[in-house]
């Protein structure tokens, strides 16, 4: 059965609003067993988008059929949210995935898991490790020193004031972001972040041809982080899992299953 979407809008912290997707459990649709199921909150990547190409979608449909509701959102800047694209920074990422979780909480949902990639695997991760009310948390193809990783991309050194604009080589061309976007990168510690997620569970995938965020800072998250977690290392995939996408899914899955599927 085709599964429905709700459309609807969470305001941040700075006012802009969020655009979101809620696609609620099977479960969930019959009045007593409302958000008895755990919600899995998507963190779509630098360049991303809430609806990941369709694939996101697809994955919060196949989440829904096995008793998970989902939902995925735009960072503020990105999609259909409001901001623009060159101010955003992992702090604002931080706290617009802060509002996201509070509405998630005054909506009555009492298990919520973050998933994020990319560099919403990032976001997770710090918001994770201060909000433990966070049941856990499963990044695909994050950075472990963002810092490091995004200085790469530059021409140049990064100085000077924060407002001004600086050149990135991405995957999708030359992008332009505010130079307060690496600035902002120094204030974080992902491997004291992945550090503090035990004793929830962690799950970290990666790719071992990711030609983007190299396979080593996967090893690193879970080096880092205490048990219980798990480090899945894909084969030949790459940094969007292009050919792997049944193999990521199916990791994905089992995973909520052994330590999130509810007990009938």
């Amino acid at each position: 059965m085709k599964q429905v979407w709700e459309k609807f809008k969470i305001t941040n912290q700075d006012g802009l609003r969020l655009s979101a997707l809620l696609c609620k459990a099977a479960a969930q649709k019959s009045g007593s067993l409302q958000h008895r199921n755990p919600l899995v909150v998507v963190c779509h990547g630098f360049t991303g988008s809430k609806e990941g190409g369709g694939r996101a979608l697809d994955m919060g449909e196949a989440l829904a059929a096995r008793g998970f509701s989902c939902l995925l959102f735009d960072f503020a800047g990105c999609g259909e949210s409001e901001g623009r694209w060159e101010e955003i920074s992992l702090s604002g990422h931080v706290r617009d995935l802060a509002a996201v979780v509070q509405w998630c909480r005054e909506s009555g949902f009492n298990t919520i898991l973050l998933n994020g990639r990319s560099f919403g695997g990032a976001a997770a991760l710090c918001y994770a490790s201060s909000d433990h009310t966070v049941a856990g948390v499963c990044t695909w193809a994050a950075p472990a020193r963002p810092a490091e990783l995004f200085s790469k991309f530059t021409g140049e050194k990064i100085k000077g004031p924060a407002g001004e604009l600086v050149k990135l080589a991405a995957e999708e061309g030359t992008l332009h972001l505010r130079k307060g976007f690496f600035y902002d990168l120094e204030k974080y510690d992902l491997l004291q972040c992945a550090a503090r997620i035990a004793p929830r569970p962690l799950l970290v995938l990666h790719g071992t041809a990711d030609e983007v965020v190299p396979p080593g800072e996967a090893r690193l998250i879970a080096d880092a982080a205490s048990e219980p977690k798990k480090l899945i290392m894909i084969e030949g995939a790459d940094h969007r899992f292009s050919a792997h996408v049944e193999v990521v899914w199916r990791s994905f899955f089992n995973w909520l299953e052994r330590y999130f599927a509810l007990q009938q």
